[in-house]
């Protein structure tokens, strides 16, 4: 099983530290999200900071942009990062590509189909020599100059693993892509009945197995070299977990559980504003069915016990500064890498 951590800091002063440091402790992934800022510019300071570890965007974001905007970028990152890059693709959901991006929304998952196989036609393109003649119901292209052509790569053409919660996206991670990112909301219930059934009938649709595909996570982990620190993140994490659940996006997770009710008097919090007493409607019954709690000692056991039947890689954060726990936490993430067979 592989080890990923994301990115927190800002632009000037974190993003080559922690990178490097997140490389010296030894985790195969370093993911950066698009929330406040452009990940690939985050990417690209990782990169020039880090030789080994691999890098992704987890998640940029698809529909605000070209897949002739997102090919070049990955191909400049893959070959700036010397093989290392990853790309995750998401889709946000609607009202934030509506109104934050001033974007049209249409058919999310028959999109993503296609923008992938753009993605994978322009790359085929630029390392063949062939002919650019993409034609598809969302997007087309046809024109590819060679004053614009950057190429072929002398690596192989960036992963896609794209993030998926819905039986309709979990078909095109499962059809068309190296790998999957589950939400942190997630729980084995939800895995066992939505996300591996959906992930196979995807890909028995391209005649393939799961065998080489990643599948990420799908859950949350909460770690630290003390109880006390567990204590306090399992806190933190209740606040997360409220926050999800008042979404209606995510409701269906909830009532896979019979916790309908409280995610709709999480919605109606949500939307009075009324923050503060969300928390309190997230039970430690709830807070565990999406949440793994160890200590670095106990953490290796606990990580193979909730993700071991299904993921290749998991979410383990890191210590945002240096401290004389950082040999335990080393440890886990050594132990929790060993090879195992996920298939």
């Amino acid at each position: 099983m592989r080890v990923t951590t994301g990115l927190s800091g800002d632009y000037q002063t974190c993003v080559g530290e922690e990178s490097s440091r997140a490389e010296l402790l030894g985790y195969d992934y370093l993911s950066v999200p698009e929330t406040t800022g452009n990940p690939f510019v985050r990417l690209a300071i990782a990169a020039d900071h880090t030789t080994t570890i691999r890098l992704q965007s987890s998640i940029a974001l698809a529909f605000t942009r070209s897949p002739m905007d997102i090919a070049y970028t990955a191909w400049d990152l893959q070959n700036f990062s010397k093989g290392r890059f990853v790309l995750g693709l998401g889709t946000q959901v609607k009202g934030h590509i509506v109104r934050r991006f001033s974007l049209p929304w249409s058919s999310p998952a028959r999109r993503m189909h296609e923008y992938v196989v753009a993605l994978r036609t322009i790359w085929h393109s630029w390392n063949s020599g062939d002919r650019l003649n993409f034609k598809g119901d969302f997007y087309q292209f046809s024109l590819m100059p060679p004053f614009f052509n950057p190429g072929p790569t002398t690596y192989p053409v960036p992963e896609i693993h794209i993030a998926a919660v819905g039986p309709k996206m979990l078909q095109v991670a499962g059809e068309v892509c190296d790998g999957v990112i589950l939400h942190p909301f997630s729980t084995i219930k939800y895995i066992q009945e939505i996300a591996l059934p959906n992930l196979r009938i995807g890909a028995a649709k391209s005649k393939r197995s799961l065998r080489n595909f990643d599948i990420s996570s799908g859950g949350m982990v909460v770690t630290g070299p003390s109880n006390k620190d567990i204590a306090l993140a399992r806190e933190q994490a209740r606040t997360r977990v409220a926050f999800y659940a008042s979404t209606p996006n995510y409701a269906s997770i909830m009532e896979l559980h019979g916790w309908g009710d409280i995610a709709q008097k999480l919605y109606r919090f949500s939307a009075e504003n009324n923050w503060a007493n969300m928390d309190k409607l997230i039970t430690d019954e709830i807070l565990d069915a999406f949440v793994v709690s160890g200590t670095y000692d106990t953490l290796p056991a606990k990580v193979f016990q909730r993700f071991g039947s299904y993921a290749t890689t998991v979410d383990i954060p890191m210590a945002r500064q240096p401290s004389t726990h950082d040999n335990q936490l080393q440890r886990a993430l050594v132990s929790i890498s060993s090879p195992q067979d996920h298939a």
